[in-house]
């Protein structure tokens, strides 16, 4: 029992003297975790807030150098805090290599979110505010970041994607160029005058400054239908545009073919309701 008790005196001197003597570099360690902690987020804040701001460098790939900054920080706060608590850095680089490699095995598709982010931000085959649809998904572009790319849907829904998921899949933009080819289709009957029907589309097209002059406009006959002969309206109109031209020229047709008397058919069904004669109602009701 003297022997355990000596054994218990001696360990508590003994750690007594390592807090005293490693006190200060205790502390210090905890301060730099805690700083390091304060300034990775501050400089992942600044980053992405002012990166944008500057001329030379696209706002695509800010949240990408941020969370890189951030997690750079990270890591040579830890590696830095641990010599101050004794550890050699040597030994905790290998550490860090090795662990890196095992979660390297454990994490292959985080890591292709990463490849996929580093990729797309390269490549540029989209960027902020673009509208796109891949993978079966579509929304106006909101953030692309180290693992992952933010949507917003035309409904106001928000889509959190993997970057791999889109890196993998045919990518459409829909806002890259900077004009789009516009096509209204309207059917009229087959005894309408095609040529006034043209001129009343020709008319609209002309008469709106948003149709871009080069490609010129025009009207076809698309098709010969079952019930209609199908015009066609070609224009070309700036992308941002493109929506609201659509859907003001769609109306201003039927308004200028009723104006002009121009038959727009549409499918009919006729319901005919046989009655019986009264001799044989009063025979059924005597029988």
């Amino acid at each position: 029992m003297e022997d355990q008790i000596a054994e218990i005196t001696n360990f508590a001197a003994l750690s007594g003297e390592w807090v005293v003597s490693n006190a200060a570099s205790f502390i210090v360690g905890i301060l730099i975790l805690l700083v390091g902690w304060r300034a990775s987020s501050f400089v992942a804040h600044r980053i992405k807030l002012f990166l944008p701001r500057t001329k030379r460098i696209d706002a695509t790939i800010a949240p990408l150098l941020s969370q890189l900054a951030r997690y750079a920080i990270l890591v040579l706060t830890i590696i830095v805090a641990l010599s101050q608590f004794g550890v050699e850095t040597t030994s905790v680089l290998a550490v860090l290599g090795a662990a890196g490699l095992a979660i390297a095995l454990a994490l292959q598709g985080t890591l292709a979110n990463i490849a996929a982010g580093v990729m797309i931000v390269w490549l540029r085959p989209f960027g902020l505010d673009d509208y796109i649809d891949g993978n079966s998904l579509s929304g106006t572009v909101v953030e692309i970041g180290l693992f992952s790319t933010q949507l917003r849907t035309a409904d106001g829904v928000y889509v959190f994607v993997p970057n791999s998921q889109l890196w993998d899949a045919a990518i459409t933009n829909y806002s890259r160029e900077a004009s789009r080819r516009l096509d209204i289709r309207c059917g009229i009957a087959y005894d309408a005058d095609i040529h006034l029907a043209r001129e009343k589309m020709m008319d609209i097209a002309n008469n709106d400054m948003r149709v871009l002059s080069e490609p010129a406009a025009a009207v076809f006959v698309e098709n010969l239908g079952d019930s209609s002969v199908v015009m066609l309206l070609r224009c070309w109109v700036g992308t941002p545009d493109y929506w609201d031209v659509k859907f003001e020229f769609t109306e201003k047709v039927k308004l200028a073919f009723d104006e002009a008397g121009i038959e727009i058919p549409f499918n009919k069904l006729d319901i005919n309701i046989l009655r019986q004669p009264q001799s044989e109602k009063a025979e059924r009701k005597a029988g």
